[in-house]
């Protein structure tokens, strides 16, 4: 594929041009290694390192143009430089020209908030679906272009990557698609360039404070992105939550909102709840969903909303509710034939671990044991660590603290700091077992008919990340073998 650079221009503001525009573009990269001879090189400010740095190396292998915040002292006669207030801005609208603007020829919303994303997509997309249309999904779990599954690196992509996905998903006939869109993704501008139909908020509880630094940083990411919907999209917000009108007080979207406890355009209210389902109502209408906790009611009503708002005919959303499963690692149950229950979940933070665990033991009752197994991921915020364990530790029996992704870090220290949140005595019902496998398996071995095991922080995850290694590890795999020892 060819484009002109003077066309690819349209879609950014440079600030500067030094040199022709009517050059032919072959490529679009922001990675020097992908940069190629008649393309068009994207200097990026990342993270870990400064694509500016990488222009001499760029220029080297001829590339028509490279688009950058600050000019290089020494300029290539033969390249084009244009100079952005924001490359990472650009290269979001660059991508999405490069592409054919696909988001624009879709119905695409977007899903943010700190948990319930990946279950709010990922039934928006089954509800399209059910609906009779073909759609995609750009999620945690996996990406789906129509039925086709295509492999998840990131909540959400890069840019480029992230259009080509568009691109294929109207190339197959799609007409409606469904994102995650993390805070990294709206602080890093990998969405700039896409077109929404709408946007969902579901809650905001501290979270990735490593990189974004304090929780209005955080919030402020998350709120750039309802202040990017255009006036023709509907802003869907959970107005419970104690930020839920901050995030939309600047969006030009129409507002609607969604709640448990209080009147909103999409009210939804918990009648009867179990371990493998809840009877609830929508709107006032009845419904029975294979879903299990007031979090899970709130993501349901979020889909019931975004589903009605996105188009979809209101009496067979209401129906297809009850069609809807539960996504992989998110409250997902396992049953021992001697009535030991374990629950696999992706709660990763403190608010995710109280959801969780209030939900169980409002089913269970004073009287059922609940047995956690936890840990928290390696080079990750440090100060969540105590306040998972603490959180944990008190709606539980017994507590094993464990591994999750050490990553680069000891993960005997890493339960250390979570012990530091302990009490004495939540202490002295404390194992702290590293190897992951082990603490599962003494968890099983421990419970009695009638107990819950909470397996939490890796959900779907089938592996386990060590000293930058990816070795095979699936927590659902490994309950069910060890369920399966006692039965």
């Amino acid at each position: 594929m060819t484009i002109k650079l003077s066309t690819l221009l349209e879609a950014i503001k440079p600030l500067e041009t030094v040199g022709p525009t009517d050059r032919n573009i072959v490529n679009i990269a922001s990675d020097s290694r992908q940069a190629k001879k008649e393309g068009l090189f994207v200097a990026v400010r990342g993270t870990n390192t400064d694509g500016h740095k990488y222009i001499p190396v760029v220029s080297s292998v001829h590339v028509s143009a490279i688009v950058c915040e600050e000019l290089p002292q020494a300029l290539d006669p033969g390249v084009t430089y244009i100079r952005v207030a924001n490359s990472a801005e650009a290269l979001g609208h660059l991508a999405s020209a490069w592409y054919g603007n696909p988001s624009a020829k879709l119905k695409l919303v977007g899903v943010t908030g700190t948990n319930g994303k990946t279950t709010t997509a990922t039934l928006l997309y089954e509800m399209a679906k059910l609906e009779g249309y073909r759609a995609g999904l750009l999620s945690t779990v996996c990406n789906y272009i129509g039925e086709t599954a295509v492999p998840s690196t990131h909540t959400t992509p890069d840019p480029l990557s992230l259009n080509e996905l568009l691109s294929r998903m109207v190339a197959e006939g799609c007409e409606y698609a469904f994102m995650e869109v993390s805070s990294h993704a709206a602080a890093q501008h990998r969405i700039a360039g896409l077109t929404f139909k709408g946007g969902v908020f579901s809650n905001l509880t501290r979270d990735h404070l490593d990189y974004h630094g304090t929780v209005e940083n955080y919030l402020r990411a998350k709120k750039a992105f309802f202040d990017m919907l255009p006036p023709e999209a509907f802003a869907l917000v959970n107005i419970d939550d104690k930020v839920g009108r901050v995030m939309v007080q600047n969006t030009k979207a129409k507002v609607y909102t969604y709640s448990l406890r209080s009147d909103a355009d999409f009210r939804g209210r918990v009648l009867e709840s179990r371990l493998d389902g809840t009877l609830m109502t929508l709107n006032n209408q009845e419904v029975e969903v294979r879903f299990t906790g007031r979090f899970n009611a709130y993501n349901l009503t979020a889909v019931y909303g975004a589903a009605i708002l996105t188009g979809f005919n209101p009496e067979e959303v209401l129906v297809n509710m009850s069609r809807l499963v539960p996504v992989a690692g998110r409250f997902q149950s396992f049953r021992s034939r001697n009535g030991v229950t374990a629950i696999v979940d992706y709660a990763h933070t403190p608010d995710a671990l109280v959801n969780v665990l209030d939900t169980i033991r409002d089913i269970v009752g004073s009287k059922g044991g609940i047995i956690t197994v936890v840990g928290a991921g390696g080079n990750r915020d440090h100060g969540k660590r105590p306040m998972m364990a603490q959180e944990a530790a008190c709606r539980s029996d017994r507590l094993i603290l464990t591994s999750d992704n050490p990553r680069d870090e000891d993960p005997d220290a890493i339960i250390a700091e979570m012990r530091q949140g302990l009490s004495a005595e939540e202490a002295r019902r404390t194992l702290c077992i590293a190897d992951r496998r082990e603490a599962i398996r003494t968890a099983v071995s421990l419970a009695a008919p009638g107990e819950v095991i909470l397996i939490a922080g890796k959900g779907h995850e089938p592996y386990q990340e060590i000293k930058g290694v990816r070795h095979h590890f699936d927590d659902r795999e490994e309950v069910s073998a060890a369920l399966a020892e006692i039965d």
